[in-house]
């Protein structure tokens, strides 16, 4: 297993993730892929798409969230182990490696939440409790 693979995993139903690092011993980083956002997530944070070039049977997407004071966002970072593997399905290119890349550190900085952002992130929320996002 390397960083970057695509692996089918079973969590409460079966879903890809995408290695991001570890190992056998302590377990493997992972991101899973969910479905692109159906609101602008600019400001808030970014996605990287992923789908059939990457051995997927479906479009879908990498989502970081940006920090922000006093919200923990959802993530879809997750720690699996060799026996969560189910099969693996692709593997990533290096590009899209830089982009997930470039994901991270941008999702690792704080960001200066504006009232434009403020605004996004209140019809994120709402269009989540209305089950309008995954």
């Amino acid at each position: 297993m390397q960083r970057g693979e695509v692996w089918w995993v079973e969590f409460d139903e079966r879903r890809p993730v995408v290695l991001l690092s570890g190992d056998e011993a302590s377990g493997f980083q992972a991101l899973q892929v969910v479905a692109p956002a159906d609101v602008d997530i600019s400001g808030l944070g970014v996605e990287v798409a992923v789908g059939a070039m990457e051995g997927l049977p479906f479009e879908g997407v990498l989502r970081f969230a940006f920090p922000r004071p006093g919200f923990t966002p959802c993530t879809w970072l997750t720690t699996v182990s060799r026996d969560d593997l189910i099969e693996p399905t692709g593997v990533l290119s290096s590009s899209k490696l830089s982009e997930i890349e470039d994901a991270l550190r941008l999702s690792g900085q704080t960001k200066q939440w504006t009232p434009e952002t403020a605004a996004k992130f209140g019809e994120m929320r709402n269009a989540l409790r209305l089950g309008g996002l995954e």
